[in-house]
């Protein structure tokens, strides 16, 4: 019997993806385990690989369809001694076609309508099992429950080779089952679906420019997430801007110091790469604002894990160091430059830009003296800097002098941290950038 695939949810939060390219063609073998085709999510391009055997019996989906739901069939695969009429006569899904990646149909033609949510793993006793649709077949042929199985393939899923040599085991009666598993429209009620509110309609916005003329953008994955997850920010979480400015004389003089002793080694550090020292040992000194919000409660971390914002086309990432405090300079410096390359490049998995307790953006390098972020949630604040600028300043003995001085603004969560600690943490913050040899400890 043929067997669908389905497009996969690549990262926790992925509803839809571009299938940007096909690395196999209809008649090729397959093994478990092979690459099949390049997924681009909302934030990477990640391989996608095969968990049955088989023939590639159709492709369902072109090469660079965009807006692709997570459980829409996009090829057919085949056992042995199957032809392809076999593909033909899959039963079609019930997803929404995909929209084209160039589309030309304008925003007045259609209304935005809620993305279905990704169709949950079978439930066996009240247990979410993961297993590819030819084990499943193997498994009701043979009477096994499927929750007795150990799955080999990715991520503990269930393939064909785990249920062919198992051993059928008496079921769980019909009874326990369905207590312990809610009905899906029972639970659906119970949850009402989420929405965001988002302006001004379509329709009542081309009407306003109908007379100018205008290009029309539409939006891509990474541009939606942006939209949905700033917009959540600014409507849940209570900011609050705390700011000072930091003296970068003494720091400057030391980074030039460093840079001549590493010249050999091809290292040349950055202000941010002590920016970013100095904000995780903070996270260490301060401990109580290494925090995040987790919807009933807090979490408050161990290790100082720090997101950096890094500008890529389109929108941007936060790629997370990990561990940063306990890091070197010159190891945070090329960590840093590695994940920015490959941010820009969509290259990065999930686990390099989800995670952090904590956030920096740096306007400064633009020109930037100051402004005001806006907390990735569930962050518990962002860091906020701006450029270094020469300005008079009253220096210790109280006459008038030159400094380097960069604006630094600190956004806030007030459910996770209150203003006393919040100050405290960016105090640590500025002691460690006006001391700089403490870093090298």
């Amino acid at each position: 019997m043929a067997v669908q695939i389905l497009m996969p949810a690549l990262s926790p939060t992925m509803e839809e993806g571009t299938l940007a390219k096909w690395l196999v063609k209809e008649g090729d073998a397959v093994k478990s385990g092979q690459i099949l085709a390049e997924i681009e999510t909302d934030k990477a391009t990640m391989e996608f690989e095969a968990v049955d055997e088989g023939v590639v019996g159709k492709l369902l989906i072109a090469e660079g369809t965009a807006g692709v739901k997570v459980n829409t069939p996009i090829a057919v695969l085949l056992e042995d001694g199957e032809d392809a009429s076999s593909a033909a006569s899959q039963p079609s899904s019930a997803a929404p076609p995909p929209t084209p990646a160039k589309s030309e149909a304008k925003a007045s033609d259609e209304r935005p309508v809620a993305a279905p949510a990704p169709a949950a793993a079978p439930v066996s006793g009240g247990v979410r099992v993961f297993a590819s649709p030819l084990a499943r077949r193997i498994a009701a042929e043979k009477g096994l429950d499927l929750t007795s199985v150990k799955g080999s393939g990715p991520h503990g899923r269930i393939v064909r080779a785990d249920v062919e040599g198992a051993k059928p085991v008496a079921a769980a009666p019909v009874a326990a089952v369905a207590a312990a598993a809610p009905a899906p429209a029972a639970a659906a009620a119970a949850k009402p679906a989420a929405s965001m509110p988002t302006g001004m309609a379509a329709e009542t916005v081309l009407k306003m420019y109908a007379d100018r003329q205008f290009e029309e953008i539409p939006l891509d994955g990474m541009r939606r997430t942006i939209a949905a997850r700033l917009t959540e920010a600014k409507q849940t979480i209570p900011h609050f801007y705390l700011r000072r400015e930091v003296r970068l004389d003494a720091l400057m003089a030391f980074r030039e110091t460093l840079n001549k002793q590493l010249e050999g080694r091809g290292v040349k550090l950055s202000v941010n790469d002590f920016i970013i020292k100095a904000c995780a040992m903070a996270l260490q000194a301060v401990p109580n604002a290494n925090a995040v919000w987790a919807g009933d409660r807090m979490l408050r971390l161990k290790p100082s894990d720090v997101a950096v914002a890094v500008a890529v086309e389109g929108g941007l990432f936060t790629p997370v160091l990990r561990d940063a405090d306990k890091k070197s300079l010159s190891a945070l410096s090329a960590e840093m430059k590695d994940l920015a390359v490959r941010a820009k490049t969509k290259k990065l998995a999930p686990q390099e830009y989800q995670g952090g307790s904590f956030a920096i953006s740096n306007l400064g390098m633009m020109g930037i003296e100051n402004f005001d972020a806006v907390i990735n949630p569930p962050h518990g604040s962002i860091l906020a800097v701006g450029a270094g600028i020469k300005k008079p300043v009253v220096l210790a003995d109280g006459t008038i002098g030159v400094a380097t001085v960069m604006s630094m603004t600190l956004s806030v969560d007030h459910r996770v941290i209150d203003g006393a600690l919040g100050a405290e943490f960016l105090k640590a913050i500025i002691e460690g950038l006006e001391n700089p040899v403490a870093m090298l400890a």
